[in-house]
């Protein structure tokens, strides 16, 4: 079963190589031809961890929220109070 790295964001890009290399899509796990255009899927934005999928198969992804970008991610973290509330003596 074809799969990508869990993490808690992902990056996504768009990418296509002149190279005759050929990868196997983490998300759907047919070939995907690196002169096609295809996005690099980066897991918390580290390069080395990079994968190559289709386009349409990472649009499903982030669709159905297995692909949250960095925003949407620390928008969906708990917020501390500010700075008013602490000097107030806010307890959570």
């Amino acid at each position: 079963m074809p799969s990508i790295e869990r993490a808690d964001w992902y990056a996504i890009r768009r990418a296509q190589s002149t190279r005759p290399s050929t990868y196997t899509c983490p998300l759907c796990g047919r070939l995907l031809p690196a002169m096609s255009e295809h996005v690099l899927i980066t897991p918390l934005g580290d390069g080395r961890r990079r994968r190559h999928a289709h386009t349409a198969c990472a649009a499903r992804a982030r669709r159905a929220g297995r692909l949250p970008s960095r925003d949407e991610w620390r928008a969906a973290q708990p917020r501390s109070p500010g700075i008013l509330a602490r000097l107030k003596g806010w307890r959570p």
